[in-house]
Order: C-alpha cells, then sequence, then structure tokens
C-alpha cells in the first residue's frame, strides 16, 4: 500500500493493521516533504524566531533557543514529554499510530527530513510496534504523551513489542539491521503534535463498531424467531414513512434474514405487537448506525490531515502557528460513538429478559431444563445488565471536560483519547452483551424447533453451536460467553 499523506481510507488502516500488509512512500509527496524540510533550513539560517523551531514549548514559546541548541531542544522534548502511565496499548493501536503519523507528515506541512518518514515506515514492515502507556493525554497539542512514547522508539530507546514479546528497542533494531534517527529541528515537536492516539483508538473501536452492529442484527433476528416475534413491524411501508435511511435499511436486512423464517409471526397471530426491544430494533439500531457514519466522516477526514504545529507551508513561504492538534472534532465524535453503541448494548439486554422471563414468554424460566434444579441463563442476564450499566458510566462525555494546562497557556483541552479508550471499552462490553443474547437466542429456537429458522438465522446457529454447546445441565457460563464473543470479534 503506497502511502500518499491524502487519500488513505479506512480499509487501507484496517489491511495495514491486520493483515501487516506491507507500505511504501509515494516519491511524489517526499518531494513535498524534502521543499517543507527547506523552508525550515531557510527560517533556522535567517535566524527568524518561529515556534518550536528555536524556541521553547508551552507557556516558554517566547524563550528563544540558540542554534547550536535546536537538536537537544528536540531530544529534550521528547524525553520530558514521555510521561504516559498504565497498561500500554494494543499492538493494534500502537502500529495504527505509527501508519496515521507517517501519513500525516507525508502531507508536507510539518518540515520534517524524509528519513523521519521513513523510520516511521520501516517500524510497519518489520512489525516493530512501540510499548504506549495508554494514559497521559489531554487530547491537545495533540496526543503529546503517546507520541512521544512513539518516537522514544524512533531514537532507539524504549520499549517494543516484537516477534510477541516486549524488548528494549535495541534488541528489535540489531536484529532488522535498523539505524535510530538523530532529531534536528522542529522534528521532535512535529512527530507528537498531533492526534494520532485518540485517531488510532478511534479508527479500531470504529471498525469493531461496525462489526459489532452487523452481528447484532442477525442475533436479534434469531431473537425474533425465539420469541415468535412480529414480522409486521419491519415491513418497508413503516421505515419509509419515516424516512431516516439507516433505520430502514436495518429493517431491510431483518426482513431478508428472516425472509423464510416459521417462527416468526404475523400480527395478531398470537399478538398485535410486540415490546420496543423487538419492535423497534430498526429505529435503534438505526441511531446508532446513523452516529457511525458521522464518526466515519470525521476519521476519515482526520487520518489524511495536517494535525501539527506550527504547520510549513512551503509554496507561500510561511511557517504559520495554529491549532490543528486540538482533538475535539474526534473527541466529539467518540462521545457520540460512546451513546450510540451504549444503546445497542441497552436495548439487546431488553431482549435478553424477554428470552429468560417466564412472564413475558412462553419458554421455560430461564431456558432452564430442569426449573429449580439448573438455574439455566438467569446470571448471565445479571452480568449482561452489570455490563449495560457500567457502559452508562463509561459514556459520559469526555469532550465536555477541560483543565487548562502549561500555566493557562493551554487553557481547552479536548480529552479525546480518553473518550477514544471508553468508546473501545464500551464496544467490547457490547460484543459480550450480544454473546448473551446469542446463547439465550439459541435456546429458545431449539425449544422452538431449530428446523423452523429462517436459513440466514440457523446459519448463524449451528456456526455458534461449533463454538458453544446446547445448554443441557448448568456449567460455568462465563467460558462460553468469552468465546462467543472472541469468535465474532476474529
Amino acid at each position: 500500500m503506497e502511502l500518499t499523506g491524502t487519500h488513505l481510507s479506512l480499509e487501507q488502516v484496517k489491511h495495514v493493521i491486520y493483515d501487516f500488509e506491507n507500505v511504501s512512500i509515494s516519491k511524489t509527496s517526499l518531494e513535498k516533504v524534502n521543499q517543507s524540510r527547506a523552508t525550515v533550513e531557510e527560517y533556522i539560517d535567517d535566524h527568524q524566531i518561529v515556534y518550536g523551531i528555536n524556541t521553547g514549548f508551552g507557556k516558554f514559546s517566547d524563550v528563544e533557543i540558540e542554534s547550536n541548541d535546536l537538536d537537544e531542544l528536540q531530544l529534550n522534548l521528547i524525553h520530558s514529554h514521555a510521561c504516559g502511565v498504565g497498561e500500554p496499548f494494543s499492538e493494534a493501536v500502537s502500529r495504527a499510530m505509527i501508519l496515521l503519523r507517517a501519513n500525516a507528515l507525508l502531507k508536507g506541512f510539518s518540515g520534517v527530513r524524509p528519513v523521519i518518514i521513513e523510520r516511521l515506515v520501516d517500524l510497519l514492515n518489520h512489525r516493530i510496534h512501540p510499548v504506549i502507556p495508554q494514559q497521559g493525554s489531554l487530547g491537545a497539542s495533540g496526543d503529546l504523551a503517546p507520541l512521544a512514547h512513539l518516537t522514544l522508539v524512533l531514537l532507539g530507546e524504549g520499549e517494543v513489542f516484537y516477534k510477541g514479546e516486549k524488548v528494549p528497542t535495541p534488541i528489535a533494531f540489531n536484529q532488522e539491521k535498523i539505524d535510530p534517527v538523530q532529531l534536528k529541528a522542529k522534528e521532535g515537536l512535529a512527530l507528537i503534535n498531533g492526534t494520532q492516539a485518540m485517531t488510532a483508538v478511534g479508527v479500531l473501536a470504529y471498525l469493531d463498531a461496525e462489526q459489532v452492529l452487523f452481528n447484532t442484527e442477525k442475533i436479534a433476528s434469531m431473537t425474533m424467531e425465539g420469541l415468535n416475534g412480529v414480522i409486521d413491524a419491519f415491513d418497508d411501508l413503516i421505515h419509509a414513512a419515516r424516512g431516516h435511511v439507516e433505520q430502514r435499511e436495518v429493517a431491510g436486512r431483518i426482513r431478508e434474514y428472516l425472509a423464510d423464517s416459521q417462527l416468526t409471526t404475523e400480527q395478531g397471530e398470537v399478538r398485535i405487537q410486540d415490546a420496543y426491544s423487538i419492535r423497534c430494533i430498526p429505529q435503534v439500531l438505526g441511531a446508532s448506525w446513523q452516529t457511525l457514519m458521522y464518526v466515519k466522516e470525521k476519521l476519515e477526514t482526520e487520518i489524511n490531515a495536517a494535525t501539527d504545529n506550527p504547520l510549513i507551508f512551503s509554496d507561500e513561504g510561511k511557517v504559520l502557528s495554529g491549532g490543528n492538534f486540538h482533538g475535539q472534532p474526534i473527541a466529539i465524535a467518540m462521545d457520540l460513538l460512546k451513546i450510540g453503541m451504549a444503546e445497542v448494548a441497552n436495548i439487546s439486554e431488553r431482549r435478553i429478559e424477554r428470552l429468560v422471563n417466564p412472564q413475558l414468554n412462553d419458554l421455560p424460566p430461564f431456558l432452564s431444563s430442569e426449573p429449580g434444579l439448573q438455574s439455566g441463563a438467569m446470571i448471565m442476564q445479571y452480568t449482561a445488565a452489570s455490563l449495560v450499566s457500567e457502559n452508562k458510566t463509561l459514556a459520559h462525555p469526555a469532550s465536555v471536560d477541560s483543565i487548562p494546562s502549561s500555566a493557562n497557556q493551554e487553557d481547552h483541552v479536548s480529552m479525546g483519547t480518553i473518550g477514544a479508550r471508553h468508546a473501545s471499552q464500551i464496544i467490547e462490553n457490547v460484543r459480550r452483551v450480544i454473546a448473551i443474547e446469542l446463547i439465550c437466542a439459541m435456546q429458545a429456537v431449539e425449544l422452538r424447533g431449530t428446523h423452523l429458522m429462517a436459513n440466514e438465522t440457523e446459519s448463524l446457529y449451528r456456526a455458534a453451536r461449533e463454538i458453544v454447546p446446547s445448554i443441557k445441565k448448568d456449567r460455568v457460563f462465563s467460558k462460553d460467553i468469552e468465546a462467543l464473543q472472541a469468535w465474532m470479534k476474529n
């Protein structure tokens, strides 16, 4: 995959991250990178004072730095800003951060030498992934701490994930014959002034969320069969009348999944209408799809954005300070993603309740083979309720918070990386909730008769039964839940 700085897609990110597709660099884009670097050198040679090139940072932006100290300034910046704490990001997130930072620098607005981008691509192609602590970013002035830890690796410092192990960077570099870089003026700042931590987490969260939503639609369709749901609520006339495209698409897919089912019912056959958690599946999941479409648009823009400060405009001969590092566009998108996905679990848990509660169906209590002696799915509903409740806390918007930093020079921040991390956690919780719904739905359709299922849902049933056997008696169900959610993820 050729990196250009301008046309990176989410699908390409997916292939580089998960399929380990090799990356090359556009020679045309490198020409602009060289021009940008030449402009930086001209400003240095002319002794013009420019933020981040020959000044301090943040509150120290008014402090002029001597020419012979410019390289040390950049090294000090990386060392002092590598303040991340907590568990490291996954290798997938680390890999995404490398890719996105390389793409941003390749736009040619950051003033780095080509070797910086080439070394980032070396990390990707040799599968050397920096160990980057998750906590410590405010999401404005960029993801400073996480990207500083990434940059440490370019210097031959820090730790990396390499061949399944966490090792000191020099070990991996020696094995792969990679030379560390020595930062020149502006380059340290260019590497850490960006939104690539929150955006990397956000891209992976989006890709997971998309998969979870499609899975939810099929699982909800099976629940419809387990509860003899009324199919009329999915008639296109209803959804066309409202006009929301995503709602109509969800209803259409579910009609398609259940087209040949003998377990769903018609209006008035068993009941006039179902409870909201069944009847309103298209309206609720459609709204979640709408949030995903907004998130996708913002991510596609951000992965091709110049998020540095200052920016170098070589054609105009200008170096301009601005605020493209501010993570607010992604922060708000991540908060919307959290809300949209939390609702997927909310309504799924209510369907679980309808599957296990004998007062709401004609199935055995808690789908138990021997009610009383065997508790069946009773506590699985508890687990779903716990995950849903946890999501409600995690869904609190991170982007409405701000704590001033750098002696009030940076007096408004996005907290976007916190929002992205919470979005990722919510999606993991949602996947476990729908895994529980699938377990319960499979039990219900077995009691109804699997030979009466639609082809689509029966296909899901048979595949999932390869992972989780039918419940004949009580067992440790946590293993089933984890096995199913891992299967759906992979």
